[in-house]
């Protein structure tokens, strides 16, 4: 799914660019930043203290807690930075360096994960950045400056940006004449106790724990009862294996090289009675699911309340994944959706469900990055998933990843979901277009791999350009036989008519191309279930119990009036 992208650069899962514009755009800047360095001398040194991260944020400073050294992904060492941004942070970590007057110095770092910048100010002449819109690997950014006649120090920075996902850092590098403070800087010191620490989801054998990160922390240690329990190296952990409906307590302490902090201040929970959360109403035969959005990008800002009752499985974007490989977590953004309570947000749950109405846990988007690709974390995926079902009582998942799939290691952690949640487990998918072009690819073979399990595929039929359609032909976006000729090769690729919807945008503005108008979606759905309203692809038989159709998103459709689901809503009931 998309975030649009709004001011201040606010990139919020919306419209993805081609991928030659995007490349067009990150070569463009490669080529600027590449213009900027220049050759460190023989005798030049790294300036920057605690470059690696190796003493923890010793030497640094992270704008609202949002930075802590973690030890997986380094780059080189055994740390590195991690930051995130949260609301109106964007995660900025800086350093003061000594330098010296008149002259240059080349800076870099190296990134991974979402949206990172790199740069300095206080330089006494042009100050300089570079940045990249994120990456898989490590990734290094690079530039130069020159400083002022009476330039003694500079601040080096990180940051993210605005909504996106976490970003790392390592061995950051002011390469340059010695300015007299550089080098590795004096070793860790023990540090404080964490603060905050919080119990969050619970099921009938976990409880998830949350805490502030601690300056100079480069691991935690939790602790059930007094005794210690799991590790974790990010500010987040989930104690497995308790027994149901039984009340425990639990503490934290930092770690690094120089030894272990006092543990937190105690807090106690209680894990869930056996047969609470999970399943809810059955999903209807011809359903219409919508996205609804946790965040506030320009489109309107909804209660689930709001959403109207045309909608039948509401997909709530999106969980954020936590520093456990493939384990995800939930807040409700308070702020950004006006005041909306966690409270209410709970209550609105429970009243869609008694209108008939499925509220499920979207995992992923444009931007998620969430991995499931071993067993630990296909087993952190099942558990925390179903930890937010019985926490807020979400009826399933809906698996939107859109930066890749491990078809073995999902479909274990699906089936592990089913296991615990039971008959009844909604589990959509929200694969692109390329994601269902064969049934070789991890998306489809996830889909095929839990069919016995699996509601529906709402593929992405948006932001794609031209795919080949069923018959080998090839086809534009934005046509009725588009939609007809792609989901036909699902219709043949072995799921069943059931597990089949059309997914597009409720408005011109929820997607960066592929949007059509509702009649167009509901001719597609004639000629799929029908065969009336064809354009001049035909597929060969009908296939009537076709499930429907998707929107990114609910709050599109609201800021348009609510016109793509007062029209596609009325015609998916109405299908034989």
């Amino acid at each position: 799914m998309q975030r649009s992208a709004g001011s201040r650069r606010r990139r919020r899962h919306n419209s993805r660019p081609f991928l030659g514009g995007a490349m067009a755009v990150i070569a463009a800047g490669a080529l600027t930043v590449t213009g900027l360095v220049s050759t460190a001398q023989a005798a030049d040194v790294n300036n920057a203290r605690n470059a690696g991260f190796e003493s923890g944020l010793a030497n640094w400073s992270c704008s609202a807690g949002s930075g802590a050294a973690v030890s997986t992904p380094v780059r080189s060492g055994t740390s590195a930075l991690k930051a995130t941004p949260a609301g109106q942070d964007h995660a900025k970590c800086t350093q003061t360096v000594a330098v010296k007057p008149n002259s240059t110095y080349a800076l870099s770092s190296w990134v991974q994960g979402g949206y990172a910048y790199l740069g300095v100010t206080g330089s006494g002449t042009t100050d300089v950045s570079a940045w990249t819109p994120g990456s898989t690997s490590w990734t290094k950014l690079s530039t130069s400056f020159k400083t002022g006649a009476n330039t003694t120090s500079v601040t080096v920075y990180t940051h993210g940006w605005y909504g996106q996902s976490a970003y790392f850092a390592d061995d950051v590098e002011v390469t340059g004449p010695d300015g007299g403070g550089g080098g590795d800087g004096p070793g860790p010191v023990i540090p404080a106790a964490p603060a905050d620490l919080a119990a969050g989801a619970t099921t009938t054998s976990s409880v998830a724990l949350s805490w502030n990160a601690v300056p100079g922390a480069t691991g935690y240690k939790v602790y059930r009862d007094g005794v210690q329990a799991t590790t974790s190296t990010g500010t987040s952990a989930t104690v497995t294996g308790l027994a149901s409906d039984t009340a425990y307590q639990f503490s934290v302490s930092a770690t690094n090289a120089a030894g272990e902090s006092v543990r937190s201040a105690a807090v106690s929970a209680r894990t869930a009675k056996p047969g609470t959360g999970g399943p809810g109403p059955a999903v209807p035969k011809h359903a219409v699911t919508g996205y609804w959005q946790n965040f506030n990008n320009g489109a309107a800002v909804q209660k689930l309340t709001d959403v109207p009752a045309d909608y039948d499985i509401i997909a709530v974007s999106f969980a954020d994944a936590t520093p456990t490989p493939g384990a995800v977590t939930f807040k409700l953004d308070s702020a950004g959706l006006g005041g909306y309570t966690d409270a209410q947000f709970r209550a609105d749950i429970k009243t869609k469900q008694t209108q008939g109405k499925n509220v499920i846990i979207s995992i992923g988007g444009e931007l998620g990055t969430v991995r499931v690709d071993n067993d630990a974390s296909a087993t952190a995926f099942a558990n925390s998933v179903y930890a937010l079902m019985q926490d807020y009582g979400f009826n399933g998942v809906d698996i939107d990843l859109e930066n890749g799939l491990n078809a073995t290691y999902m479909t274990k952690a699906l089936r592990q979901l089913s296991a615990k949640a039971g008959s009844g487990l909604v589990i959509t998918m929200a694969p692109q277009t390329i994601d269902m072009q064969s049934t070789s690819g991890e998306y489809f073979k996830t889909a095929l791999n839990v069919k016995d399990i699996l509601t529906v595929v709402n593929m992405q039929y948006y932001n794609s350009g031209s795919m080949l359609g069923c018959d080998g032909k090839v086809y534009s976006q934005g046509s009725v036989d588009f939609l007809t000729a792609l989901a036909c090769i699902q219709l043949e690729g072995g799921l069943d008519p059931s597990q089949v919807g059309i997914g597009v945008p409720a408005s011109t503005r929820g997607a960066g191309s592929g949007y059509v108008a509702p009649s167009v979606v509901n001719a597609a759905l004639d000629c799929l279930t029908k065969g009336t309203n064809c354009g001049s692809f035909k597929p060969s038989k009908t296939y009537p119990s076709l499930r429907g159709a998707m929107t990114w998103s609910t709050n599109w459709d609201a800021t348009a009036g609510n016109a793509w689901s007062k029209a596609v809503g009325p015609h998916v009931r109405s299908l034989p």
